[in-house]
């Protein structure tokens, strides 16, 4: 999906640079206490800053980088018959869900695929392909969006920054006490922090995160889960159901790249350990939920 690929894009992007000031400017002295042991309790305040702040900074910047990264252009003042049905429907949906008019756009890009994002419920952005628009009818256009709103109507980017944010403080908590074993018990380093610290240390945190973030796509699957069935709510069972048939059918084209299928609304398809990776449920899944869905 695309709201999660830029979540977390950014969000790794943000810890490896908040990483490299505390590295550059010896912020990290404060979890070594008179060169010998670790402080803990430091320590873990110094990972839930980072951990929450990479998180936070992703969301708050993921509309804007949304919007350049796709090129989307933002419905203000509909100029066609087909924006002016867009921008209905989502204000429709919105007042339906109790939430404020988000910003509406259409992306220029032969995937199938939509995306809501935003730090806030009131001022979400909801954002169609224009090969969605072209590949589905109406009503199958109209539940993939419900399924959007509902997303940004249950607070879902909010709660995955908390869950994502709470990974990160444990991932840099915990690489970082690796580190200092190893540093400490295999090469012996008495006092201060060698080079095996920060070796061992930066390794751990990338083995942790990918570890870590087989949580963050359990918890997106069942939000799928969960959108499925808000939009189903807001625009009737047939019509979502019809619109995951339409996805199955497009995912089993060629011509769509994987990379394309697991980021975008169908999610694509895994087997065995990639399954844990994966940011959506398997359409027949979600179809099946949705049928037994009353």
């Amino acid at each position: 999906m695309n709201r999660i690929f830029l979540f977390l894009l950014t969000n790794l992007a943000i810890m490896l640079v908040l990483g490299l000031v505390i590295s550059v400017f010896g912020l990290g002295q404060v979890l070594d206490e008179q060169g010998v042991d670790l402080d803990l309790q430091a320590l873990l305040v110094l990972s839930t800053v980072v951990g929450m702040t990479g998180s936070f900074l992703s969301l708050a910047m993921s509309k804007f980088m949304a919007k350049r990264m796709t090129n989307a252009h933002v419905i203000e003042s509909p100029r066609t018959e087909q924006e002016q049905w867009l921008f209905r429907t989502v204000q429709a949906q919105a007042q339906a869900a109790g939430i404020g008019m988000p910003e509406v756009a259409i992306y220029d890009a032969p995937d199938i695929n939509a995306f809501a994002t935003g730090m806030f419920r009131d001022s979400a952005l909801v954002a169609v392909s224009t090969g969605l628009l072209a590949a589905m009818n109406r009503d199958e256009v109209e539940a993939v969006l419900a399924h959007e709103v509902s997303h940004v109507a249950n607070g879902d980017m909010i709660t995955l920054a908390l869950i994502q944010g709470v990974v990160n403080t444990f991932v840099f908590f915990l690489s970082r006490v690796v580190g200092h074993v190893v540093d400490r018990v295999v090469f012996k380093t008495e006092r201060g922090h060698g080079p095996a610290y920060w070796i061992t240390a930066i390794i751990a945190q990338v083995v942790l995160g990918i570890l870590a973030s087989a949580i963050v796509m359990w918890f997106s699957r069942q939000r799928e889960f969960r959108a499925d069935e808000g939009g189903a709510h807001l625009a009737g069972r047939q019509k979502m159901v019809a619109a995951l048939r339409r996805l199955q059918q497009s995912t089993n084209q060629p011509h769509l790249p994987e990379q394309l299928e697991a980021f975008g609304i169908s999610g694509g398809m895994g087997h065995g350990l990639k399954r844990l990776f994966m940011s959506h449920p398997p359409l027949e899944e979600r179809i099946q939920r949705l049928q037994e869905f009353s």
